[in-house]
């Protein structure tokens, strides 16, 4: 695995690769791998003849109060992680590298990102969508692989895809979860041990929502939103939203679910804040 440091240095390499007609699948991340990025991974490696991930975390997409400063980061541990998938390319670059002095175009949307996770972290998705679309210019990728478990994300990065006319395929790679159905995420090594034993529920009450979806055939988002609200214990968690939207463009309802449809939650666990969904096919 060649590890990279310089974006000029990525891109002649990922320019080396494509003058030999060798096709690039890309995953980006924030580092702090598990399984769930790996599964990416190896999703990556049966899309394209090489595989390029980064490691950034990203200055622009956290807020004020957010966790910038405590967010995991493992290199060597990560760097070990990706030799063991046979990643060609790993792209780990300072901030100055891809923020440098003077920086001042950041990419934006202005109807998606508005909801869900975006009400209640401003700036986020414009960070997000900035670096992502850094990183896709650099890499010139056929596809990359996002992760589903970050939906609004998934689709927002898809939206601007299409809107900008960029030569990329985006596909979603399914959430990987514990055991327990826990959506796997760097975040979880900060849960205490009871908050750990509770963290569950968000899946559990998902899969309730679903359950009454598929099987008793609710529609109305409100009932299937309190039917995950009524498996979660309320004292435990601080709900931020739980909402039911198109899969397609992230719109609410205006009446009875008639399409597919992602119930999306958010909620503070303790110091953590954890996401996750459910997608609810017609």
């Amino acid at each position: 695995m060649q590890t990279i440091i310089e974006a000029a240095q990525l891109k002649q390499t990922c320019d080396r690769y494509r003058s030999q007609s060798e096709s690039i699948a890309f995953v980006p991340t924030m580092g702090a791998l598990h399984e769930g990025h790996l599964s990416l991974v190896r999703d990556a490696k049966n899309l394209a003849d090489r595989v390029v991930v980064s490691i950034f975390v990203n200055p622009t997409q956290f807020g004020p109060n957010e966790d910038f400063a405590q967010y995991p980061r493992q290199l060597e541990e990560d760097m070990a992680k990706l030799e063991g998938a046979a990643v060609d390319v790993l792209f780990a670059p300072a901030a100055a590298a891809m923020y440098p002095e003077d920086f001042q175009t950041f990419v934006s949307n202005q109807e998606m990102s508005r909801g869900l996770c975006g009400a209640h972290r401003p700036g986020h998705f414009q960070g997000v969508l900035t670096i992502v679309a850094k990183l896709l210019n650099l890499v010139g990728p056929k596809v990359a692989v996002f992760g589903k478990k970050d939906y609004q994300q998934y689709q927002l990065i898809r939206k601007m895809v299409f809107d900008l006319n960029m030569p990329f395929e985006i596909v979603g790679g399914e959430t990987v979860r514990e055991s327990d159905g826990l959506a796997l995420s760097s975040r979880n090594v900060r849960l205490t041990a009871d908050e750990r034993a509770l963290a569950p529920q968000l899946y559990q009450g998902l899969s309730a929502a679903k359950e009454l979806f598929d099987n008793r055939s609710e529609r109305r988002p409100a009932a299937l939103v309190e039917e995950f609200l009524s498996n979660v214990d309320r004292n435990a968690f601080q709900v931020e939203y739980a909402e039911l939207r198109r899969q397609d463009n992230l719109e609410l309802f205006a009446g009875l679910v008639d399409a597919p449809a992602v119930l999306a939650v958010a909620a503070h666990l303790g110091s953590v804040r954890l996401i996750d969904n459910i997608e609810l096919g017609m």
